[in-house]
């Protein structure tokens, strides 16, 4: 079963690798990788989304069981990688909401949808696009505003109040492709219009380049993130993420809401998933915490074939061929 489940996942991450071999060894340029990585964000994974977003059988509605399960792994890998960074590396409040942001962060689209879709096809996504609809906009303003206060702290200068952050936070996330793409896709749904023949054609084939160049433009990126200076934190914070987060996933989902055992799979996978690039992004503009994030970026990114694997291989064995 293990071997099998490899074979389903190995391709995803090997095009990681091609991607860092790329820029690593200078086939490409380095600024080729943030080319992809735009044309992936703005262009090619707003088109997959909508195609498939218009599509997807949404007949039960989008349930707050789903967010509810995964959102409950987001808070405990949140606390704990927190506590640990705080207590027991004894880093200021910044350096801990880091360490919460790489403990719980997912790497969804670069990741998460190519791999839903290798393991569990078209059906797959729509649990983890429904997840990806209300994620971004989620953790963009908890991380803003947790950044924000702990800034405070570290300065020792009275705390912003948090209705404000959330409002300055909720605006940035509005103008995300992702989220206006998701938008638009409901209204679209609505209006009952079907999409000409050779629009959908077109569509497609943009579609079609998402997923491939999403893997790629991230293995030219580790090329920049890489592993730096102390390597135990970013260790410590990447196994909360791509072990305890997904396990605390799957059991909310599967006993606590009782979820459809592809639901609950897709919500597993997603919750397993590498530490996604924010984490960087925020130490990056606070100024702490770069190392433990790149670590916990890079380290969860190659560990992934097998973490993966091993999850998915659980998956199937617990749920016997339901899906």
């Amino acid at each position: 079963m293990l071997a099998q489940t490899f074979l389903i996942v190995a391709p995803v991450f090997l095009l990681i690798g091609i991607g860092y071999c790329l820029a690593r060894f200078g086939v490409l340029n380095q600024s080729i990788g943030e080319a992809l990585g735009d044309f992936v964000f703005i262009v090619a994974v707003p088109v997959l989304i909508f195609r498939s977003l218009i599509n997807a059988d949404l007949s039960g509605g989008f349930p707050p069981t789903l967010w509810g399960s995964y959102f409950m792994g987001v808070a405990v890998a949140w606390m704990l990688g927190t506590l640990v960074i705080r207590k027991v590396f004894r880093r200021e409040a910044r350096a801990g909401a880091i360490g919460a942001i790489s403990a719980s962060y997912s790497n969804l689209v670069l990741v998460g949808m190519p791999l839903v879709a290798a393991v569990y096809g078209n059906d797959g996504l729509v649990p983890l696009l429904l997840i990806i609809s209300v994620h971004l906009a989620t953790m963009t303003v908890l991380t803003a505003i947790a950044m924000e206060r702990t800034a405070a702290i570290d300065s020792g200068i009275e705390m912003p109040p948090v209705g404000k952050l959330a409002l300055k936070a909720g605006r940035k996330v509005c103008t995300n492709p992702l989220i206006i793409t998701v938008i638009f896709a409901l209204i679209w749904r609505q209006t009952g219009l079907e999409i000409p023949d050779i629009g959908d054609d077109v569509l497609r084939r943009v579609a079609a380049t998402a997923l491939p160049l999403a893997l790629l433009s991230l293995g030219m990126s580790l090329v920049h993130y890489g592993l730096r200076g102390n390597i135990l934190p970013g260790f410590l914070l990447g196994a909360i993420k791509i072990f305890i987060m997904p396990a605390v996933v799957f059991l909310a989902a599967a006993f606590l809401f009782q979820l459809p055992p592809l639901w609950t799979a897709a919500a597993t996978l997603a919750a397993g998933c590498p530490t996604g690039v924010n984490a960087y992004i925020f130490a990056n503009r606070y100024g702490t915490g770069h190392a433990m994030s790149a670590n916990a970026i890079t380290l969860t990114t190659l560990a992934a074939i097998g973490t993966m694997s091993l999850w998915t291989s659980f998956l199937a064995y617990w749920f016997d061929g339901a899906f």
